[in-house]
């Protein structure tokens, strides 16, 4: 068991309970790991993004890519959102060890919001906190 008091968890970003981050913008969110994902994996050497063009679903793993892996582990991302993957961060695939130093500056892709009603389904900051807590203990 490790404390998490130290992570941080901003406030403008909604999550998922798989730890992922969604920043929205209109109709267009920016996704990556939380602080709690990258704690957990500890050094990431590997990043797969998913593929421009193709289409996420809520809470479903990215097809046919997407996953971080660590020296310990390695595990899928998962959608936050519905929606046409419009970008990914390249810099973070040639060094994605800078998830690491920082999960919130350092997105891992863009999509365009399908349905934006799903927002609703994310967790606020609050509930959040308590679910990486629950995941604790």
């Amino acid at each position: 068991m490790s404390d998490i008091s130290g992570l941080v968890f901003p406030e403008d970003l909604k999550y998922t309970p798989t730890h992922e981050w969604a920043k929205i913008e209109g109709d267009v969110a920016t996704v990556g790991i939380s602080a709690f994902a990258t704690h957990h994996l500890t050094d990431i050497v590997y990043l797969e993004p998913p593929v421009v063009g193709e289409t996420a679903t809520q809470f479903k793993e990215l097809e046919p890519e997407g996953a971080v892996e660590s020296v310990k582990a390695s595990t899928p991302i998962y959608s936050p959102l519905s929606g046409e993957i419009l970008e990914i961060n390249e810099d973070l695939v040639d060094a994605p060890e800078q998830l690491n130093e920082d999960s919130y500056e350092n997105w891992i892709y863009k999509m365009k919001i399908e349905d934006p009603s799903e927002i609703e389904k994310l967790f606020s900051i609050e509930a959040y906190r308590k679910h990486a807590e629950e995941e604790e203990h």
